[in-house]
Formats: structure tokens, C-alpha cells, sequence
């Protein structure tokens, strides 16, 4: 019997088919995005804490950014707070869904593409790195002290007060995050991302409840006064000009092709079985 050998360089179809998401697109190697993501966030956090120390500066921007919302005719962050004190236990929601919801959801919106929906996996991690990076430049070129950190504005610190939270009580110093980097909101960005990417990536008619997820982040960051409202507009700006540049890949009919070839074709039924 002659063996079955395949042409040098390629991969068997089983193994292509081992790789390939539901979707037939092959995915990512697995070590080499997680060295990536992990890579982008360590330079993401050298790059915040390098931006620490600029106190005087972030406490002045924040009082112009105070002054533009006003100007706008945005409303007072202290409206949305008020909210959140009428009850410990509503407060400490809050602050929890601040400091624990952020990184896992974007996280396992990453794991969930990598698996499903590779091609979307890649976009998704190309435009998060792209708003991360600009984020990135806005916050050495404009620190901003939070919302929270202003005296006479109407507003408390939800976080010492009802805990949890993942800021230090001496924000100068702070040697886990740079607290003078409030825009752009990534907490208000990524949200966003995550809803979009899985709004593109799923077909449900339920799909645009996804949506929530970013809306919930929006009245968290701002009711637990860690950010203004013009963080998250910024932090919208910056996505939306990531996703005009970073396209997201469509699905042609060579993939739709390749995708139905790694299907293993139905056995031929058995001729005169049963007889």
C-alpha cells in the first residue's frame, strides 16, 4: 500500500483544521499574543508611571477641565454621585465594578475572539493597542488630576470612603498607577471596544444589549468621580479614529472557500447496506 505523503513545508488538514476557529480562519499563535498583549501592557504601565509626579500641573488642568464642562453645559459629575450615596452597598457596587470588572472583561473579550473569531480577534487587539498608545501620549502631554481630588467641587472619594479601591491614598507617590492620567477614560475606551467588537463579531438580535456594558462604565467612572465626562468623550474620540483607520477585515469568498474545504466531507453511504 503506498503511504499518503504531503508536500514539503505544508500542514496536514487535520492540523489546519486543529487551528481554525468555527469559522474556518486559522488562529493567532496562542504564546505569540500573549507575549504580545503582555509586552504592550507592561510598556503601557512603565509609560503611566513615568508620567507621575507632574502635581501641580494635573491639578491646573483639571480646573480648566472642570471649567469646559461647565461651559458645555455638561452635567454636574456631583449629580450622578449623589446617586451613589444614598447607600454603602451601592456605592461599594460601584467602586467594585471599577477596579474588578475592567481587565477581566477585556480579557476574556480577547480570549473569547482568539477562539471564535480570529479575524476579528485581530482587529479587536490592533485597535485596542492603537487607542492604548494614543492614551498613552495624551497622558504624559496633559496630566489630569481626577475629579475626586478636587476641593469645593460637591465630590468624595467613593473608593477610600466605602472600598474597594486600587488607587493609593498618596497619589504622587503612588507606585501602581499614575492617578494624574484621568484622560482618556481606557476604563470608558475599552468598554466601548468590547461592546463594538462583540456587536461585529456575534449575530444575535440581542446583541446591542452589549452596549450596556460600556453605559454602566460611563456612570461608574463618573459617579465614583474618577473621571470627568470629558475623559470618556476623548476616550470615544480617539476609538472612533481607530476604527475609521483599522478597518475591520470582511469575509470574502476565498476564505468562505477555505473555511468550507477544512470541513471533513460526509462518508459515502455503504452501497446495498442492510440488504
Amino acid at each position: 500500500m503506498e503511504a499518503r505523503t504531503e508536500p514539503a513545508g505544508s500542514e496536514s488538514d487535520t492540523a489546519i483544521r486543529r487551528r481554525a476557529a468555527p469559522d474556518g480562519t486559522a488562529r493567532p499563535p496562542l504564546v505569540r499574543e500573549l507575549l504580545l498583549v503582555a509586552g504592550l501592557f507592561l510598556v503601557y504601565k512603565a509609560g503611566r508611571l513615568l508620567a507621575n509626579g507632574h502635581t501641580t500641573e494635573a491639578f491646573g488642568n483639571a480646573h480648566r477641565v472642570w471649567d469646559w464642562e461647565r461651559a458645555l453645559r455638561l452635567p454636574d459629575e456631583a449629580a450622578v454621585q449623589s446617586v451613589l450615596l444614598h447607600g454603602d452597598g451601592l456605592a461599594q457596587l460601584a467602586n467594585g465594578y471599577y477596579a474588578l470588572v475592567h481587565f477581566p472583561a477585556t480579557a476574556a473579550f480577547l480570549v473569547w475572539l482568539w477562539l471564535r473569531r480570529p479575524a476579528h480577534y485581530v482587529w479587536a487587539r490592533r485597535v485596542l493597542a492603537a487607542v492604548t498608545a494614543a492614551a498613552l501620549v495624551l497622558h504624559l502631554a496633559f496630566p489630569l488630576a481626577p475629579p475626586r481630588m478636587l476641593d469645593g467641587k460637591g465630590l468624595v472619594d467613593t473608593g477610600r470612603l466605602y472600598g474597594p479601591t486600587v488607587y493609593s491614598a498618596t497619589p504622587a507617590t503612588d507606585s501602581l498607577a499614575n492617578q494624574f492620567a484621568a484622560m482618556p477614560s481606557l476604563h470608558f475606551g475599552w468598554a466601548l471596544m468590547v461592546a463594538i467588537g462583540l456587536i461585529a463579531a456575534t449575530r444575535s438580535r440581542w446583541r446591542v444589549l452589549w452596549l450596556l456594558h460600556p453605559l454602566l462604565t460611563l456612570l461608574v467612572i463618573v459617579g465614583t468621580a474618577n473621571h470627568y465626562w470629558l475623559d470618556a468623550i476623548a476616550a470615544a474620540a480617539l476609538l472612533g479614529t481607530a476604527l475609521a483607520v483599522i478597518r475591520l477585515p470582511h469575509r470574502t469568498a476565498t476564505t468562505a472557500d477555505r473555511a468550507r474545504a477544512l470541513v471533513p466531507a460526509d462518508r459515502p453511504a455503504l452501497v446495498g447496506a442492510g440488504r
